[in-house]
């Protein structure tokens, strides 16, 4: 939790930053799109490498690489201001993100149970909430009072602080043959409860990314101030905590798959009405809104995901989870750029609210329909 919590507050604290920080540097919508989907291009393609990796030698040594690798990636852009340094910063951040997270994610199911797994991944999923409840407020702050370059600097310095607790990790090793297995991609797909829990998935990481992304862009156009726009984003981490610390009642009384369902199509319905307002107390209600939806859906993909998975591979498979969000990453922001490009910011929060809301009804569960 320590070192999710670390994590997430110096990644929260740069990422809405990024944008306005590119902006600054001449940068238009459709750069912004590219600049967002670099973050997932490497890790696409080497999720999978990864999660075979942890289940090799254990989950301690990715962790403090990965830990470093941010830290160092946050640097960049205080030491060399310019564009170049945020497209690099985001590859690097990119990787190293997918290294701490897909090795934190397989110690935690390797340390749980089936009865309390969906609690603790929650739990997991939660301290990552709180990161991203503070990170942007310390961020939008830094900017404003300092600059950008300043925001970077003292996130990578704070990011020195997982680094050292992740040496403290048990490093506990899955099966053996996991590197000599080929990666049977369709095999594991083949599995409903995977392959919905990584719909889920990817509907929730890319939408939070848009917003994170693309909505500084338009609250700026707004008139707001560095600050308020990461107030704005926190409460949406607010009330993802919240939700979270409910999230076992609530699939108890309801169940999870309509949990899931309702959640996803509370997301996309704040969507359509965000772009609706330039009223801050209405932004805030609605990113609140947006959080308490989007917040069910990863704690919930994450323990479907290991549950399902085979027992000495189930770093490959939670490898492959986050690729899947990484390809939906990757593609939105470009997608999106060219959408803002051409019709202007409120039609990249239509488009991303009808598609919140119709791959919550395609997705669904026939417990659900």
């Amino acid at each position: 939790m320590g070192v999710t919590f670390g994590v997430y507050l110096t990644l929260s604290a740069t990422r809405p930053m990024i944008s306005l920080y590119a902006a600054s540097l001449g940068a238009n919508t459709l750069d912004v799109g590219l600049l967002a989907s670099l973050y997932a291009l490497l890790p696409l393609l080497l999720a999978m490498h990864v999660g075979k990796l942890s289940d090799v030698i254990g989950d301690r040594l990715p962790v403090v690489i990965g830990s470093a690798g941010i830290a160092i990636g946050l640097i960049l852009p205080f030491a060399i201001q310019s564009l170049w340094a945020l497209y690099l910063t985001q590859i690097i951040v990119g990787v190293s993100q997918l290294l701490c997270m897909v090795s934190v994610q397989n110690l935690i199911g390797k340390i749980t149970t089936v009865e309390n797994r969906d609690h603790q991944f929650a739990i997991f999923t939660l301290s990552a909430s709180v990161g991203n409840l503070i990170g942007p407020v310390c961020g939008g702050y830094l900017a404003d009072q300092y600059s950008y370059a300043v925001a970077f600097l003292v996130a990578g310095v704070a990011g020195v602080v997982p680094v050292l607790l992740g040496f403290f990790l048990p490093s506990i090793k899955g099966g053996t043959k996991s590197l000599v297995k080929q990666s049977s991609v369709l095999y594991f797909l083949k599995n409903p409860s995977i392959r919905r829990a990584m719909v889920t998935s990817a509907l929730v990481l890319y939408s939070r990314d848009i917003f994170i992304v693309y909505f500084p862009l338009f609250a700026s156009e707004a008139g707001l101030s560095g600050s308020t726009i990461g107030w704005i984003i926190s409460i949406q981490a607010f009330a993802q905590i919240v939700v979270r610390f409910l999230l076992a009642r609530l699939c108890d009384m309801f169940g999870r798959n309509v949990v899931l369902f309702v959640s996803i199509l509370t997301a996309g319905a704040a969507f359509l009405l965000m772009p609706m307002t330039t009223e801050t107390w209405v932004l805030g209600l609605l990113s609140g809104l947006m959080g308490l939806g989007l917040g069910c859906g990863q704690p919930l993909s994450i323990s479907t995901t290991y549950s399902a998975s085979p027992k000495d591979r189930t770093g490959e498979v939670l490898g492959l989870r986050l690729a899947v969000n990484r390809f939906s990453q990757l593609l939105a922001p470009v997608f999106f750029g060219v959408l803002g490009a051409s019709g202007g910011l409120v039609l990249v929060f239509y488009v991303s609210g009808v598609f919140l809301m119709g791959g919550a009804w395609l997705s669904r569960d026939r417990e659900v329909a």
